[in-house]
């Protein structure tokens, strides 16, 4: 990240979001004292999270990696989550997958990327990645706040494996307010305002999520922390892992049709399990 990128990211951007609504309302106390209670980092969280789109851009680049930046620019990012079950107990060794596009609104590994769908990103592999969860069913990603494309509010989307067959596919979203305020004003994100067509309230995918999928965004000294806690049932199986092609709503960059990639074939490997043992068959970092 330039020097530059990092005075607006902290000394500018911060400094004028303190004035704007980017999370949501404090839980009521008796929520908070029983989140506390059983650890969890955020409240009104024991709810399963839904099942939504995987989207067309979903590889395993069997990556296990906390940084997945690979040198993209923008408003840095961590990214926490939390997988528990549907009373609230944290599941250990868990795996979680997350991909997201960049400041420009492109995916890596794809053809057809940029808003006149000729930039082609195959053989890359920058924010992507896996972490398996600890004790404590947390997990994070270092990576940036990502950016936007036509026909879908700002997302990440997110994979739960506790075995080969109970996985969730979902995605987490973020305060209009702050993505409104780093695609003007940031650098690496801004020069595209004009064209942005869809927020939260008109995102149809966002508005089926639910409002538990909207992240928890705190500042840092250096960066936003978005934390999300997850509800996983034991009996998810991922009807968007199990088509293996992109469910109608999520829209691709430039024409609106899905780009010519090299599709996920078949289950990724490297799943964790809600015991204390080891994560098998973890996928071997590149």
């Amino acid at each position: 990240m330039s020097e530059k990128e990092h005075k607006i990211g902290r000394r500018t951007l911060l400094k004028s979001m303190a004035a704007l609504p980017i999370v949501a309302a404090a839980a009521p106390a008796m929520a908070a004292t029983s989140t506390q209670q059983a650890g969890l980092i955020s409240s009104d969280v024991c709810v399963l999270a839904k099942e939504v789109t995987e989207g067309p851009y979903y590889i395993d680049p069997k990556l296990v990696r906390a940084d997945i930046t690979d040198g993209k620019v923008g408003i840095p990012l961590e990214v926490v989550i939390q997988v528990v079950d549907s009373t609230c107990m944290p599941l250990e060794n868990a795996r979680v997958d997350i991909w997201h596009c960049d400041a420009q609104g492109n995916y890596s590994g794809y053809v057809g990327q940029g808003s006149d769908s000729t930039l082609n990103t195959e053989g890359q592999t920058f924010l992507r990645g896996t972490q398996f969860t600890n004790i404590d069913g947390i997990t994070s990603f270092e990576t940036i706040y990502p950016g936007w494309y036509k026909g879908r509010t700002t997302h990440i989307h997110y994979k739960v494996f506790l075995d080969e067959v109970t996985v969730l596919t979902s995605q987490l979203y973020f305060p209009d307010a702050l993505s409104e305020y780093i695609f003007l004003n940031a650098e690496a994100y801004s020069g595209r305002g004009s064209e942005r067509d869809t927020r939260n309230g008109n995102d149809s995918i966002a508005q089926q999520s639910g409002e538990t999928s909207f992240a928890s965004v705190k500042e840092q000294s250096n960066k936003y922390i978005a934390s999300l806690v997850v509800g996983v049932s034991a009996d998810s199986i991922s009807t968007g892992a199990q088509q293996g092609f992109a469910p109608q709503g999520d829209r691709p960059p430039g024409n609106g049709t899905p780009p010519n990639g090299t599709p996920p074939a078949g289950t990724p490997n490297g799943f964790g399990n809600n015991s204390s043992a080891k994560p098998s068959l973890i996928p071997e970092a590149k």
